[in-house]
């Protein structure tokens, strides 16, 4: 069973997966849903201040590099073209769109991309982190409703 939310905190971590893959794994080998949950947002949210602060200065630095300069170039277009998409819906409003943002569990979305969507947008560092908090515990909440409508009907 340790090994399983070894597993799960881990999935959690993973960029454009995170909780969409952890909370479903974590029924599909019938953990208990209370500490699943709180794994996955605990884990999901071990990245984000690196992302906040290291990410952006480490995506400029290798963009032009050989071999991972395509990624890297990827990577910073995603974040700005997510930062601007986000800040041209909310206007004054980023605070809950960024929320909304990692909160609704579709793919391209998540702590990750929101994370670095408001370091692009040089959200402050407080709000971002409240914002990518609220928007994990909603999407986990999702996930965890969606994971256990499925569970049942399947049984």
């Amino acid at each position: 069973m340790l090994k399983h939310y070894i597993i799960i905190g881990l999935i959690s971590m993973v960029p454009l997966i995170e909780l969409r893959g952890a909370i479903p794994y974590s029924q599909v080998f019938g953990l208990p849903m209370i500490p699943s949950f709180i794994i996955c947002i605990i884990c999901n949210m071990i990245p984000v201040p690196f992302i906040y602060w290291l990410a952006r200065k480490v995506l400029e630095w290798g963009k032009d590099k050989p071999i991972i300069g395509g990624f890297f170039t990827w990577c910073l277009e995603k974040g700005e073209k997510g930062g601007k998409k986000l800040q041209a819906k909310a206007g004054r409003g980023l605070f809950v769109a960024l929320l909304l943002f990692v909160g609704i569990p579709v793919p391209g979305t998540g702590a990750w991309t929101g994370t670095l969507a408001a370091s692009m947008l040089d959200m402050d560092f407080k709000s971002t982190v409240i914002a990518v908090v609220l928007g994990v515990l909603l999407a986990g909440a999702i996930m965890m409703t969606v994971s256990l409508m499925g569970v049942t009907i399947f049984l």
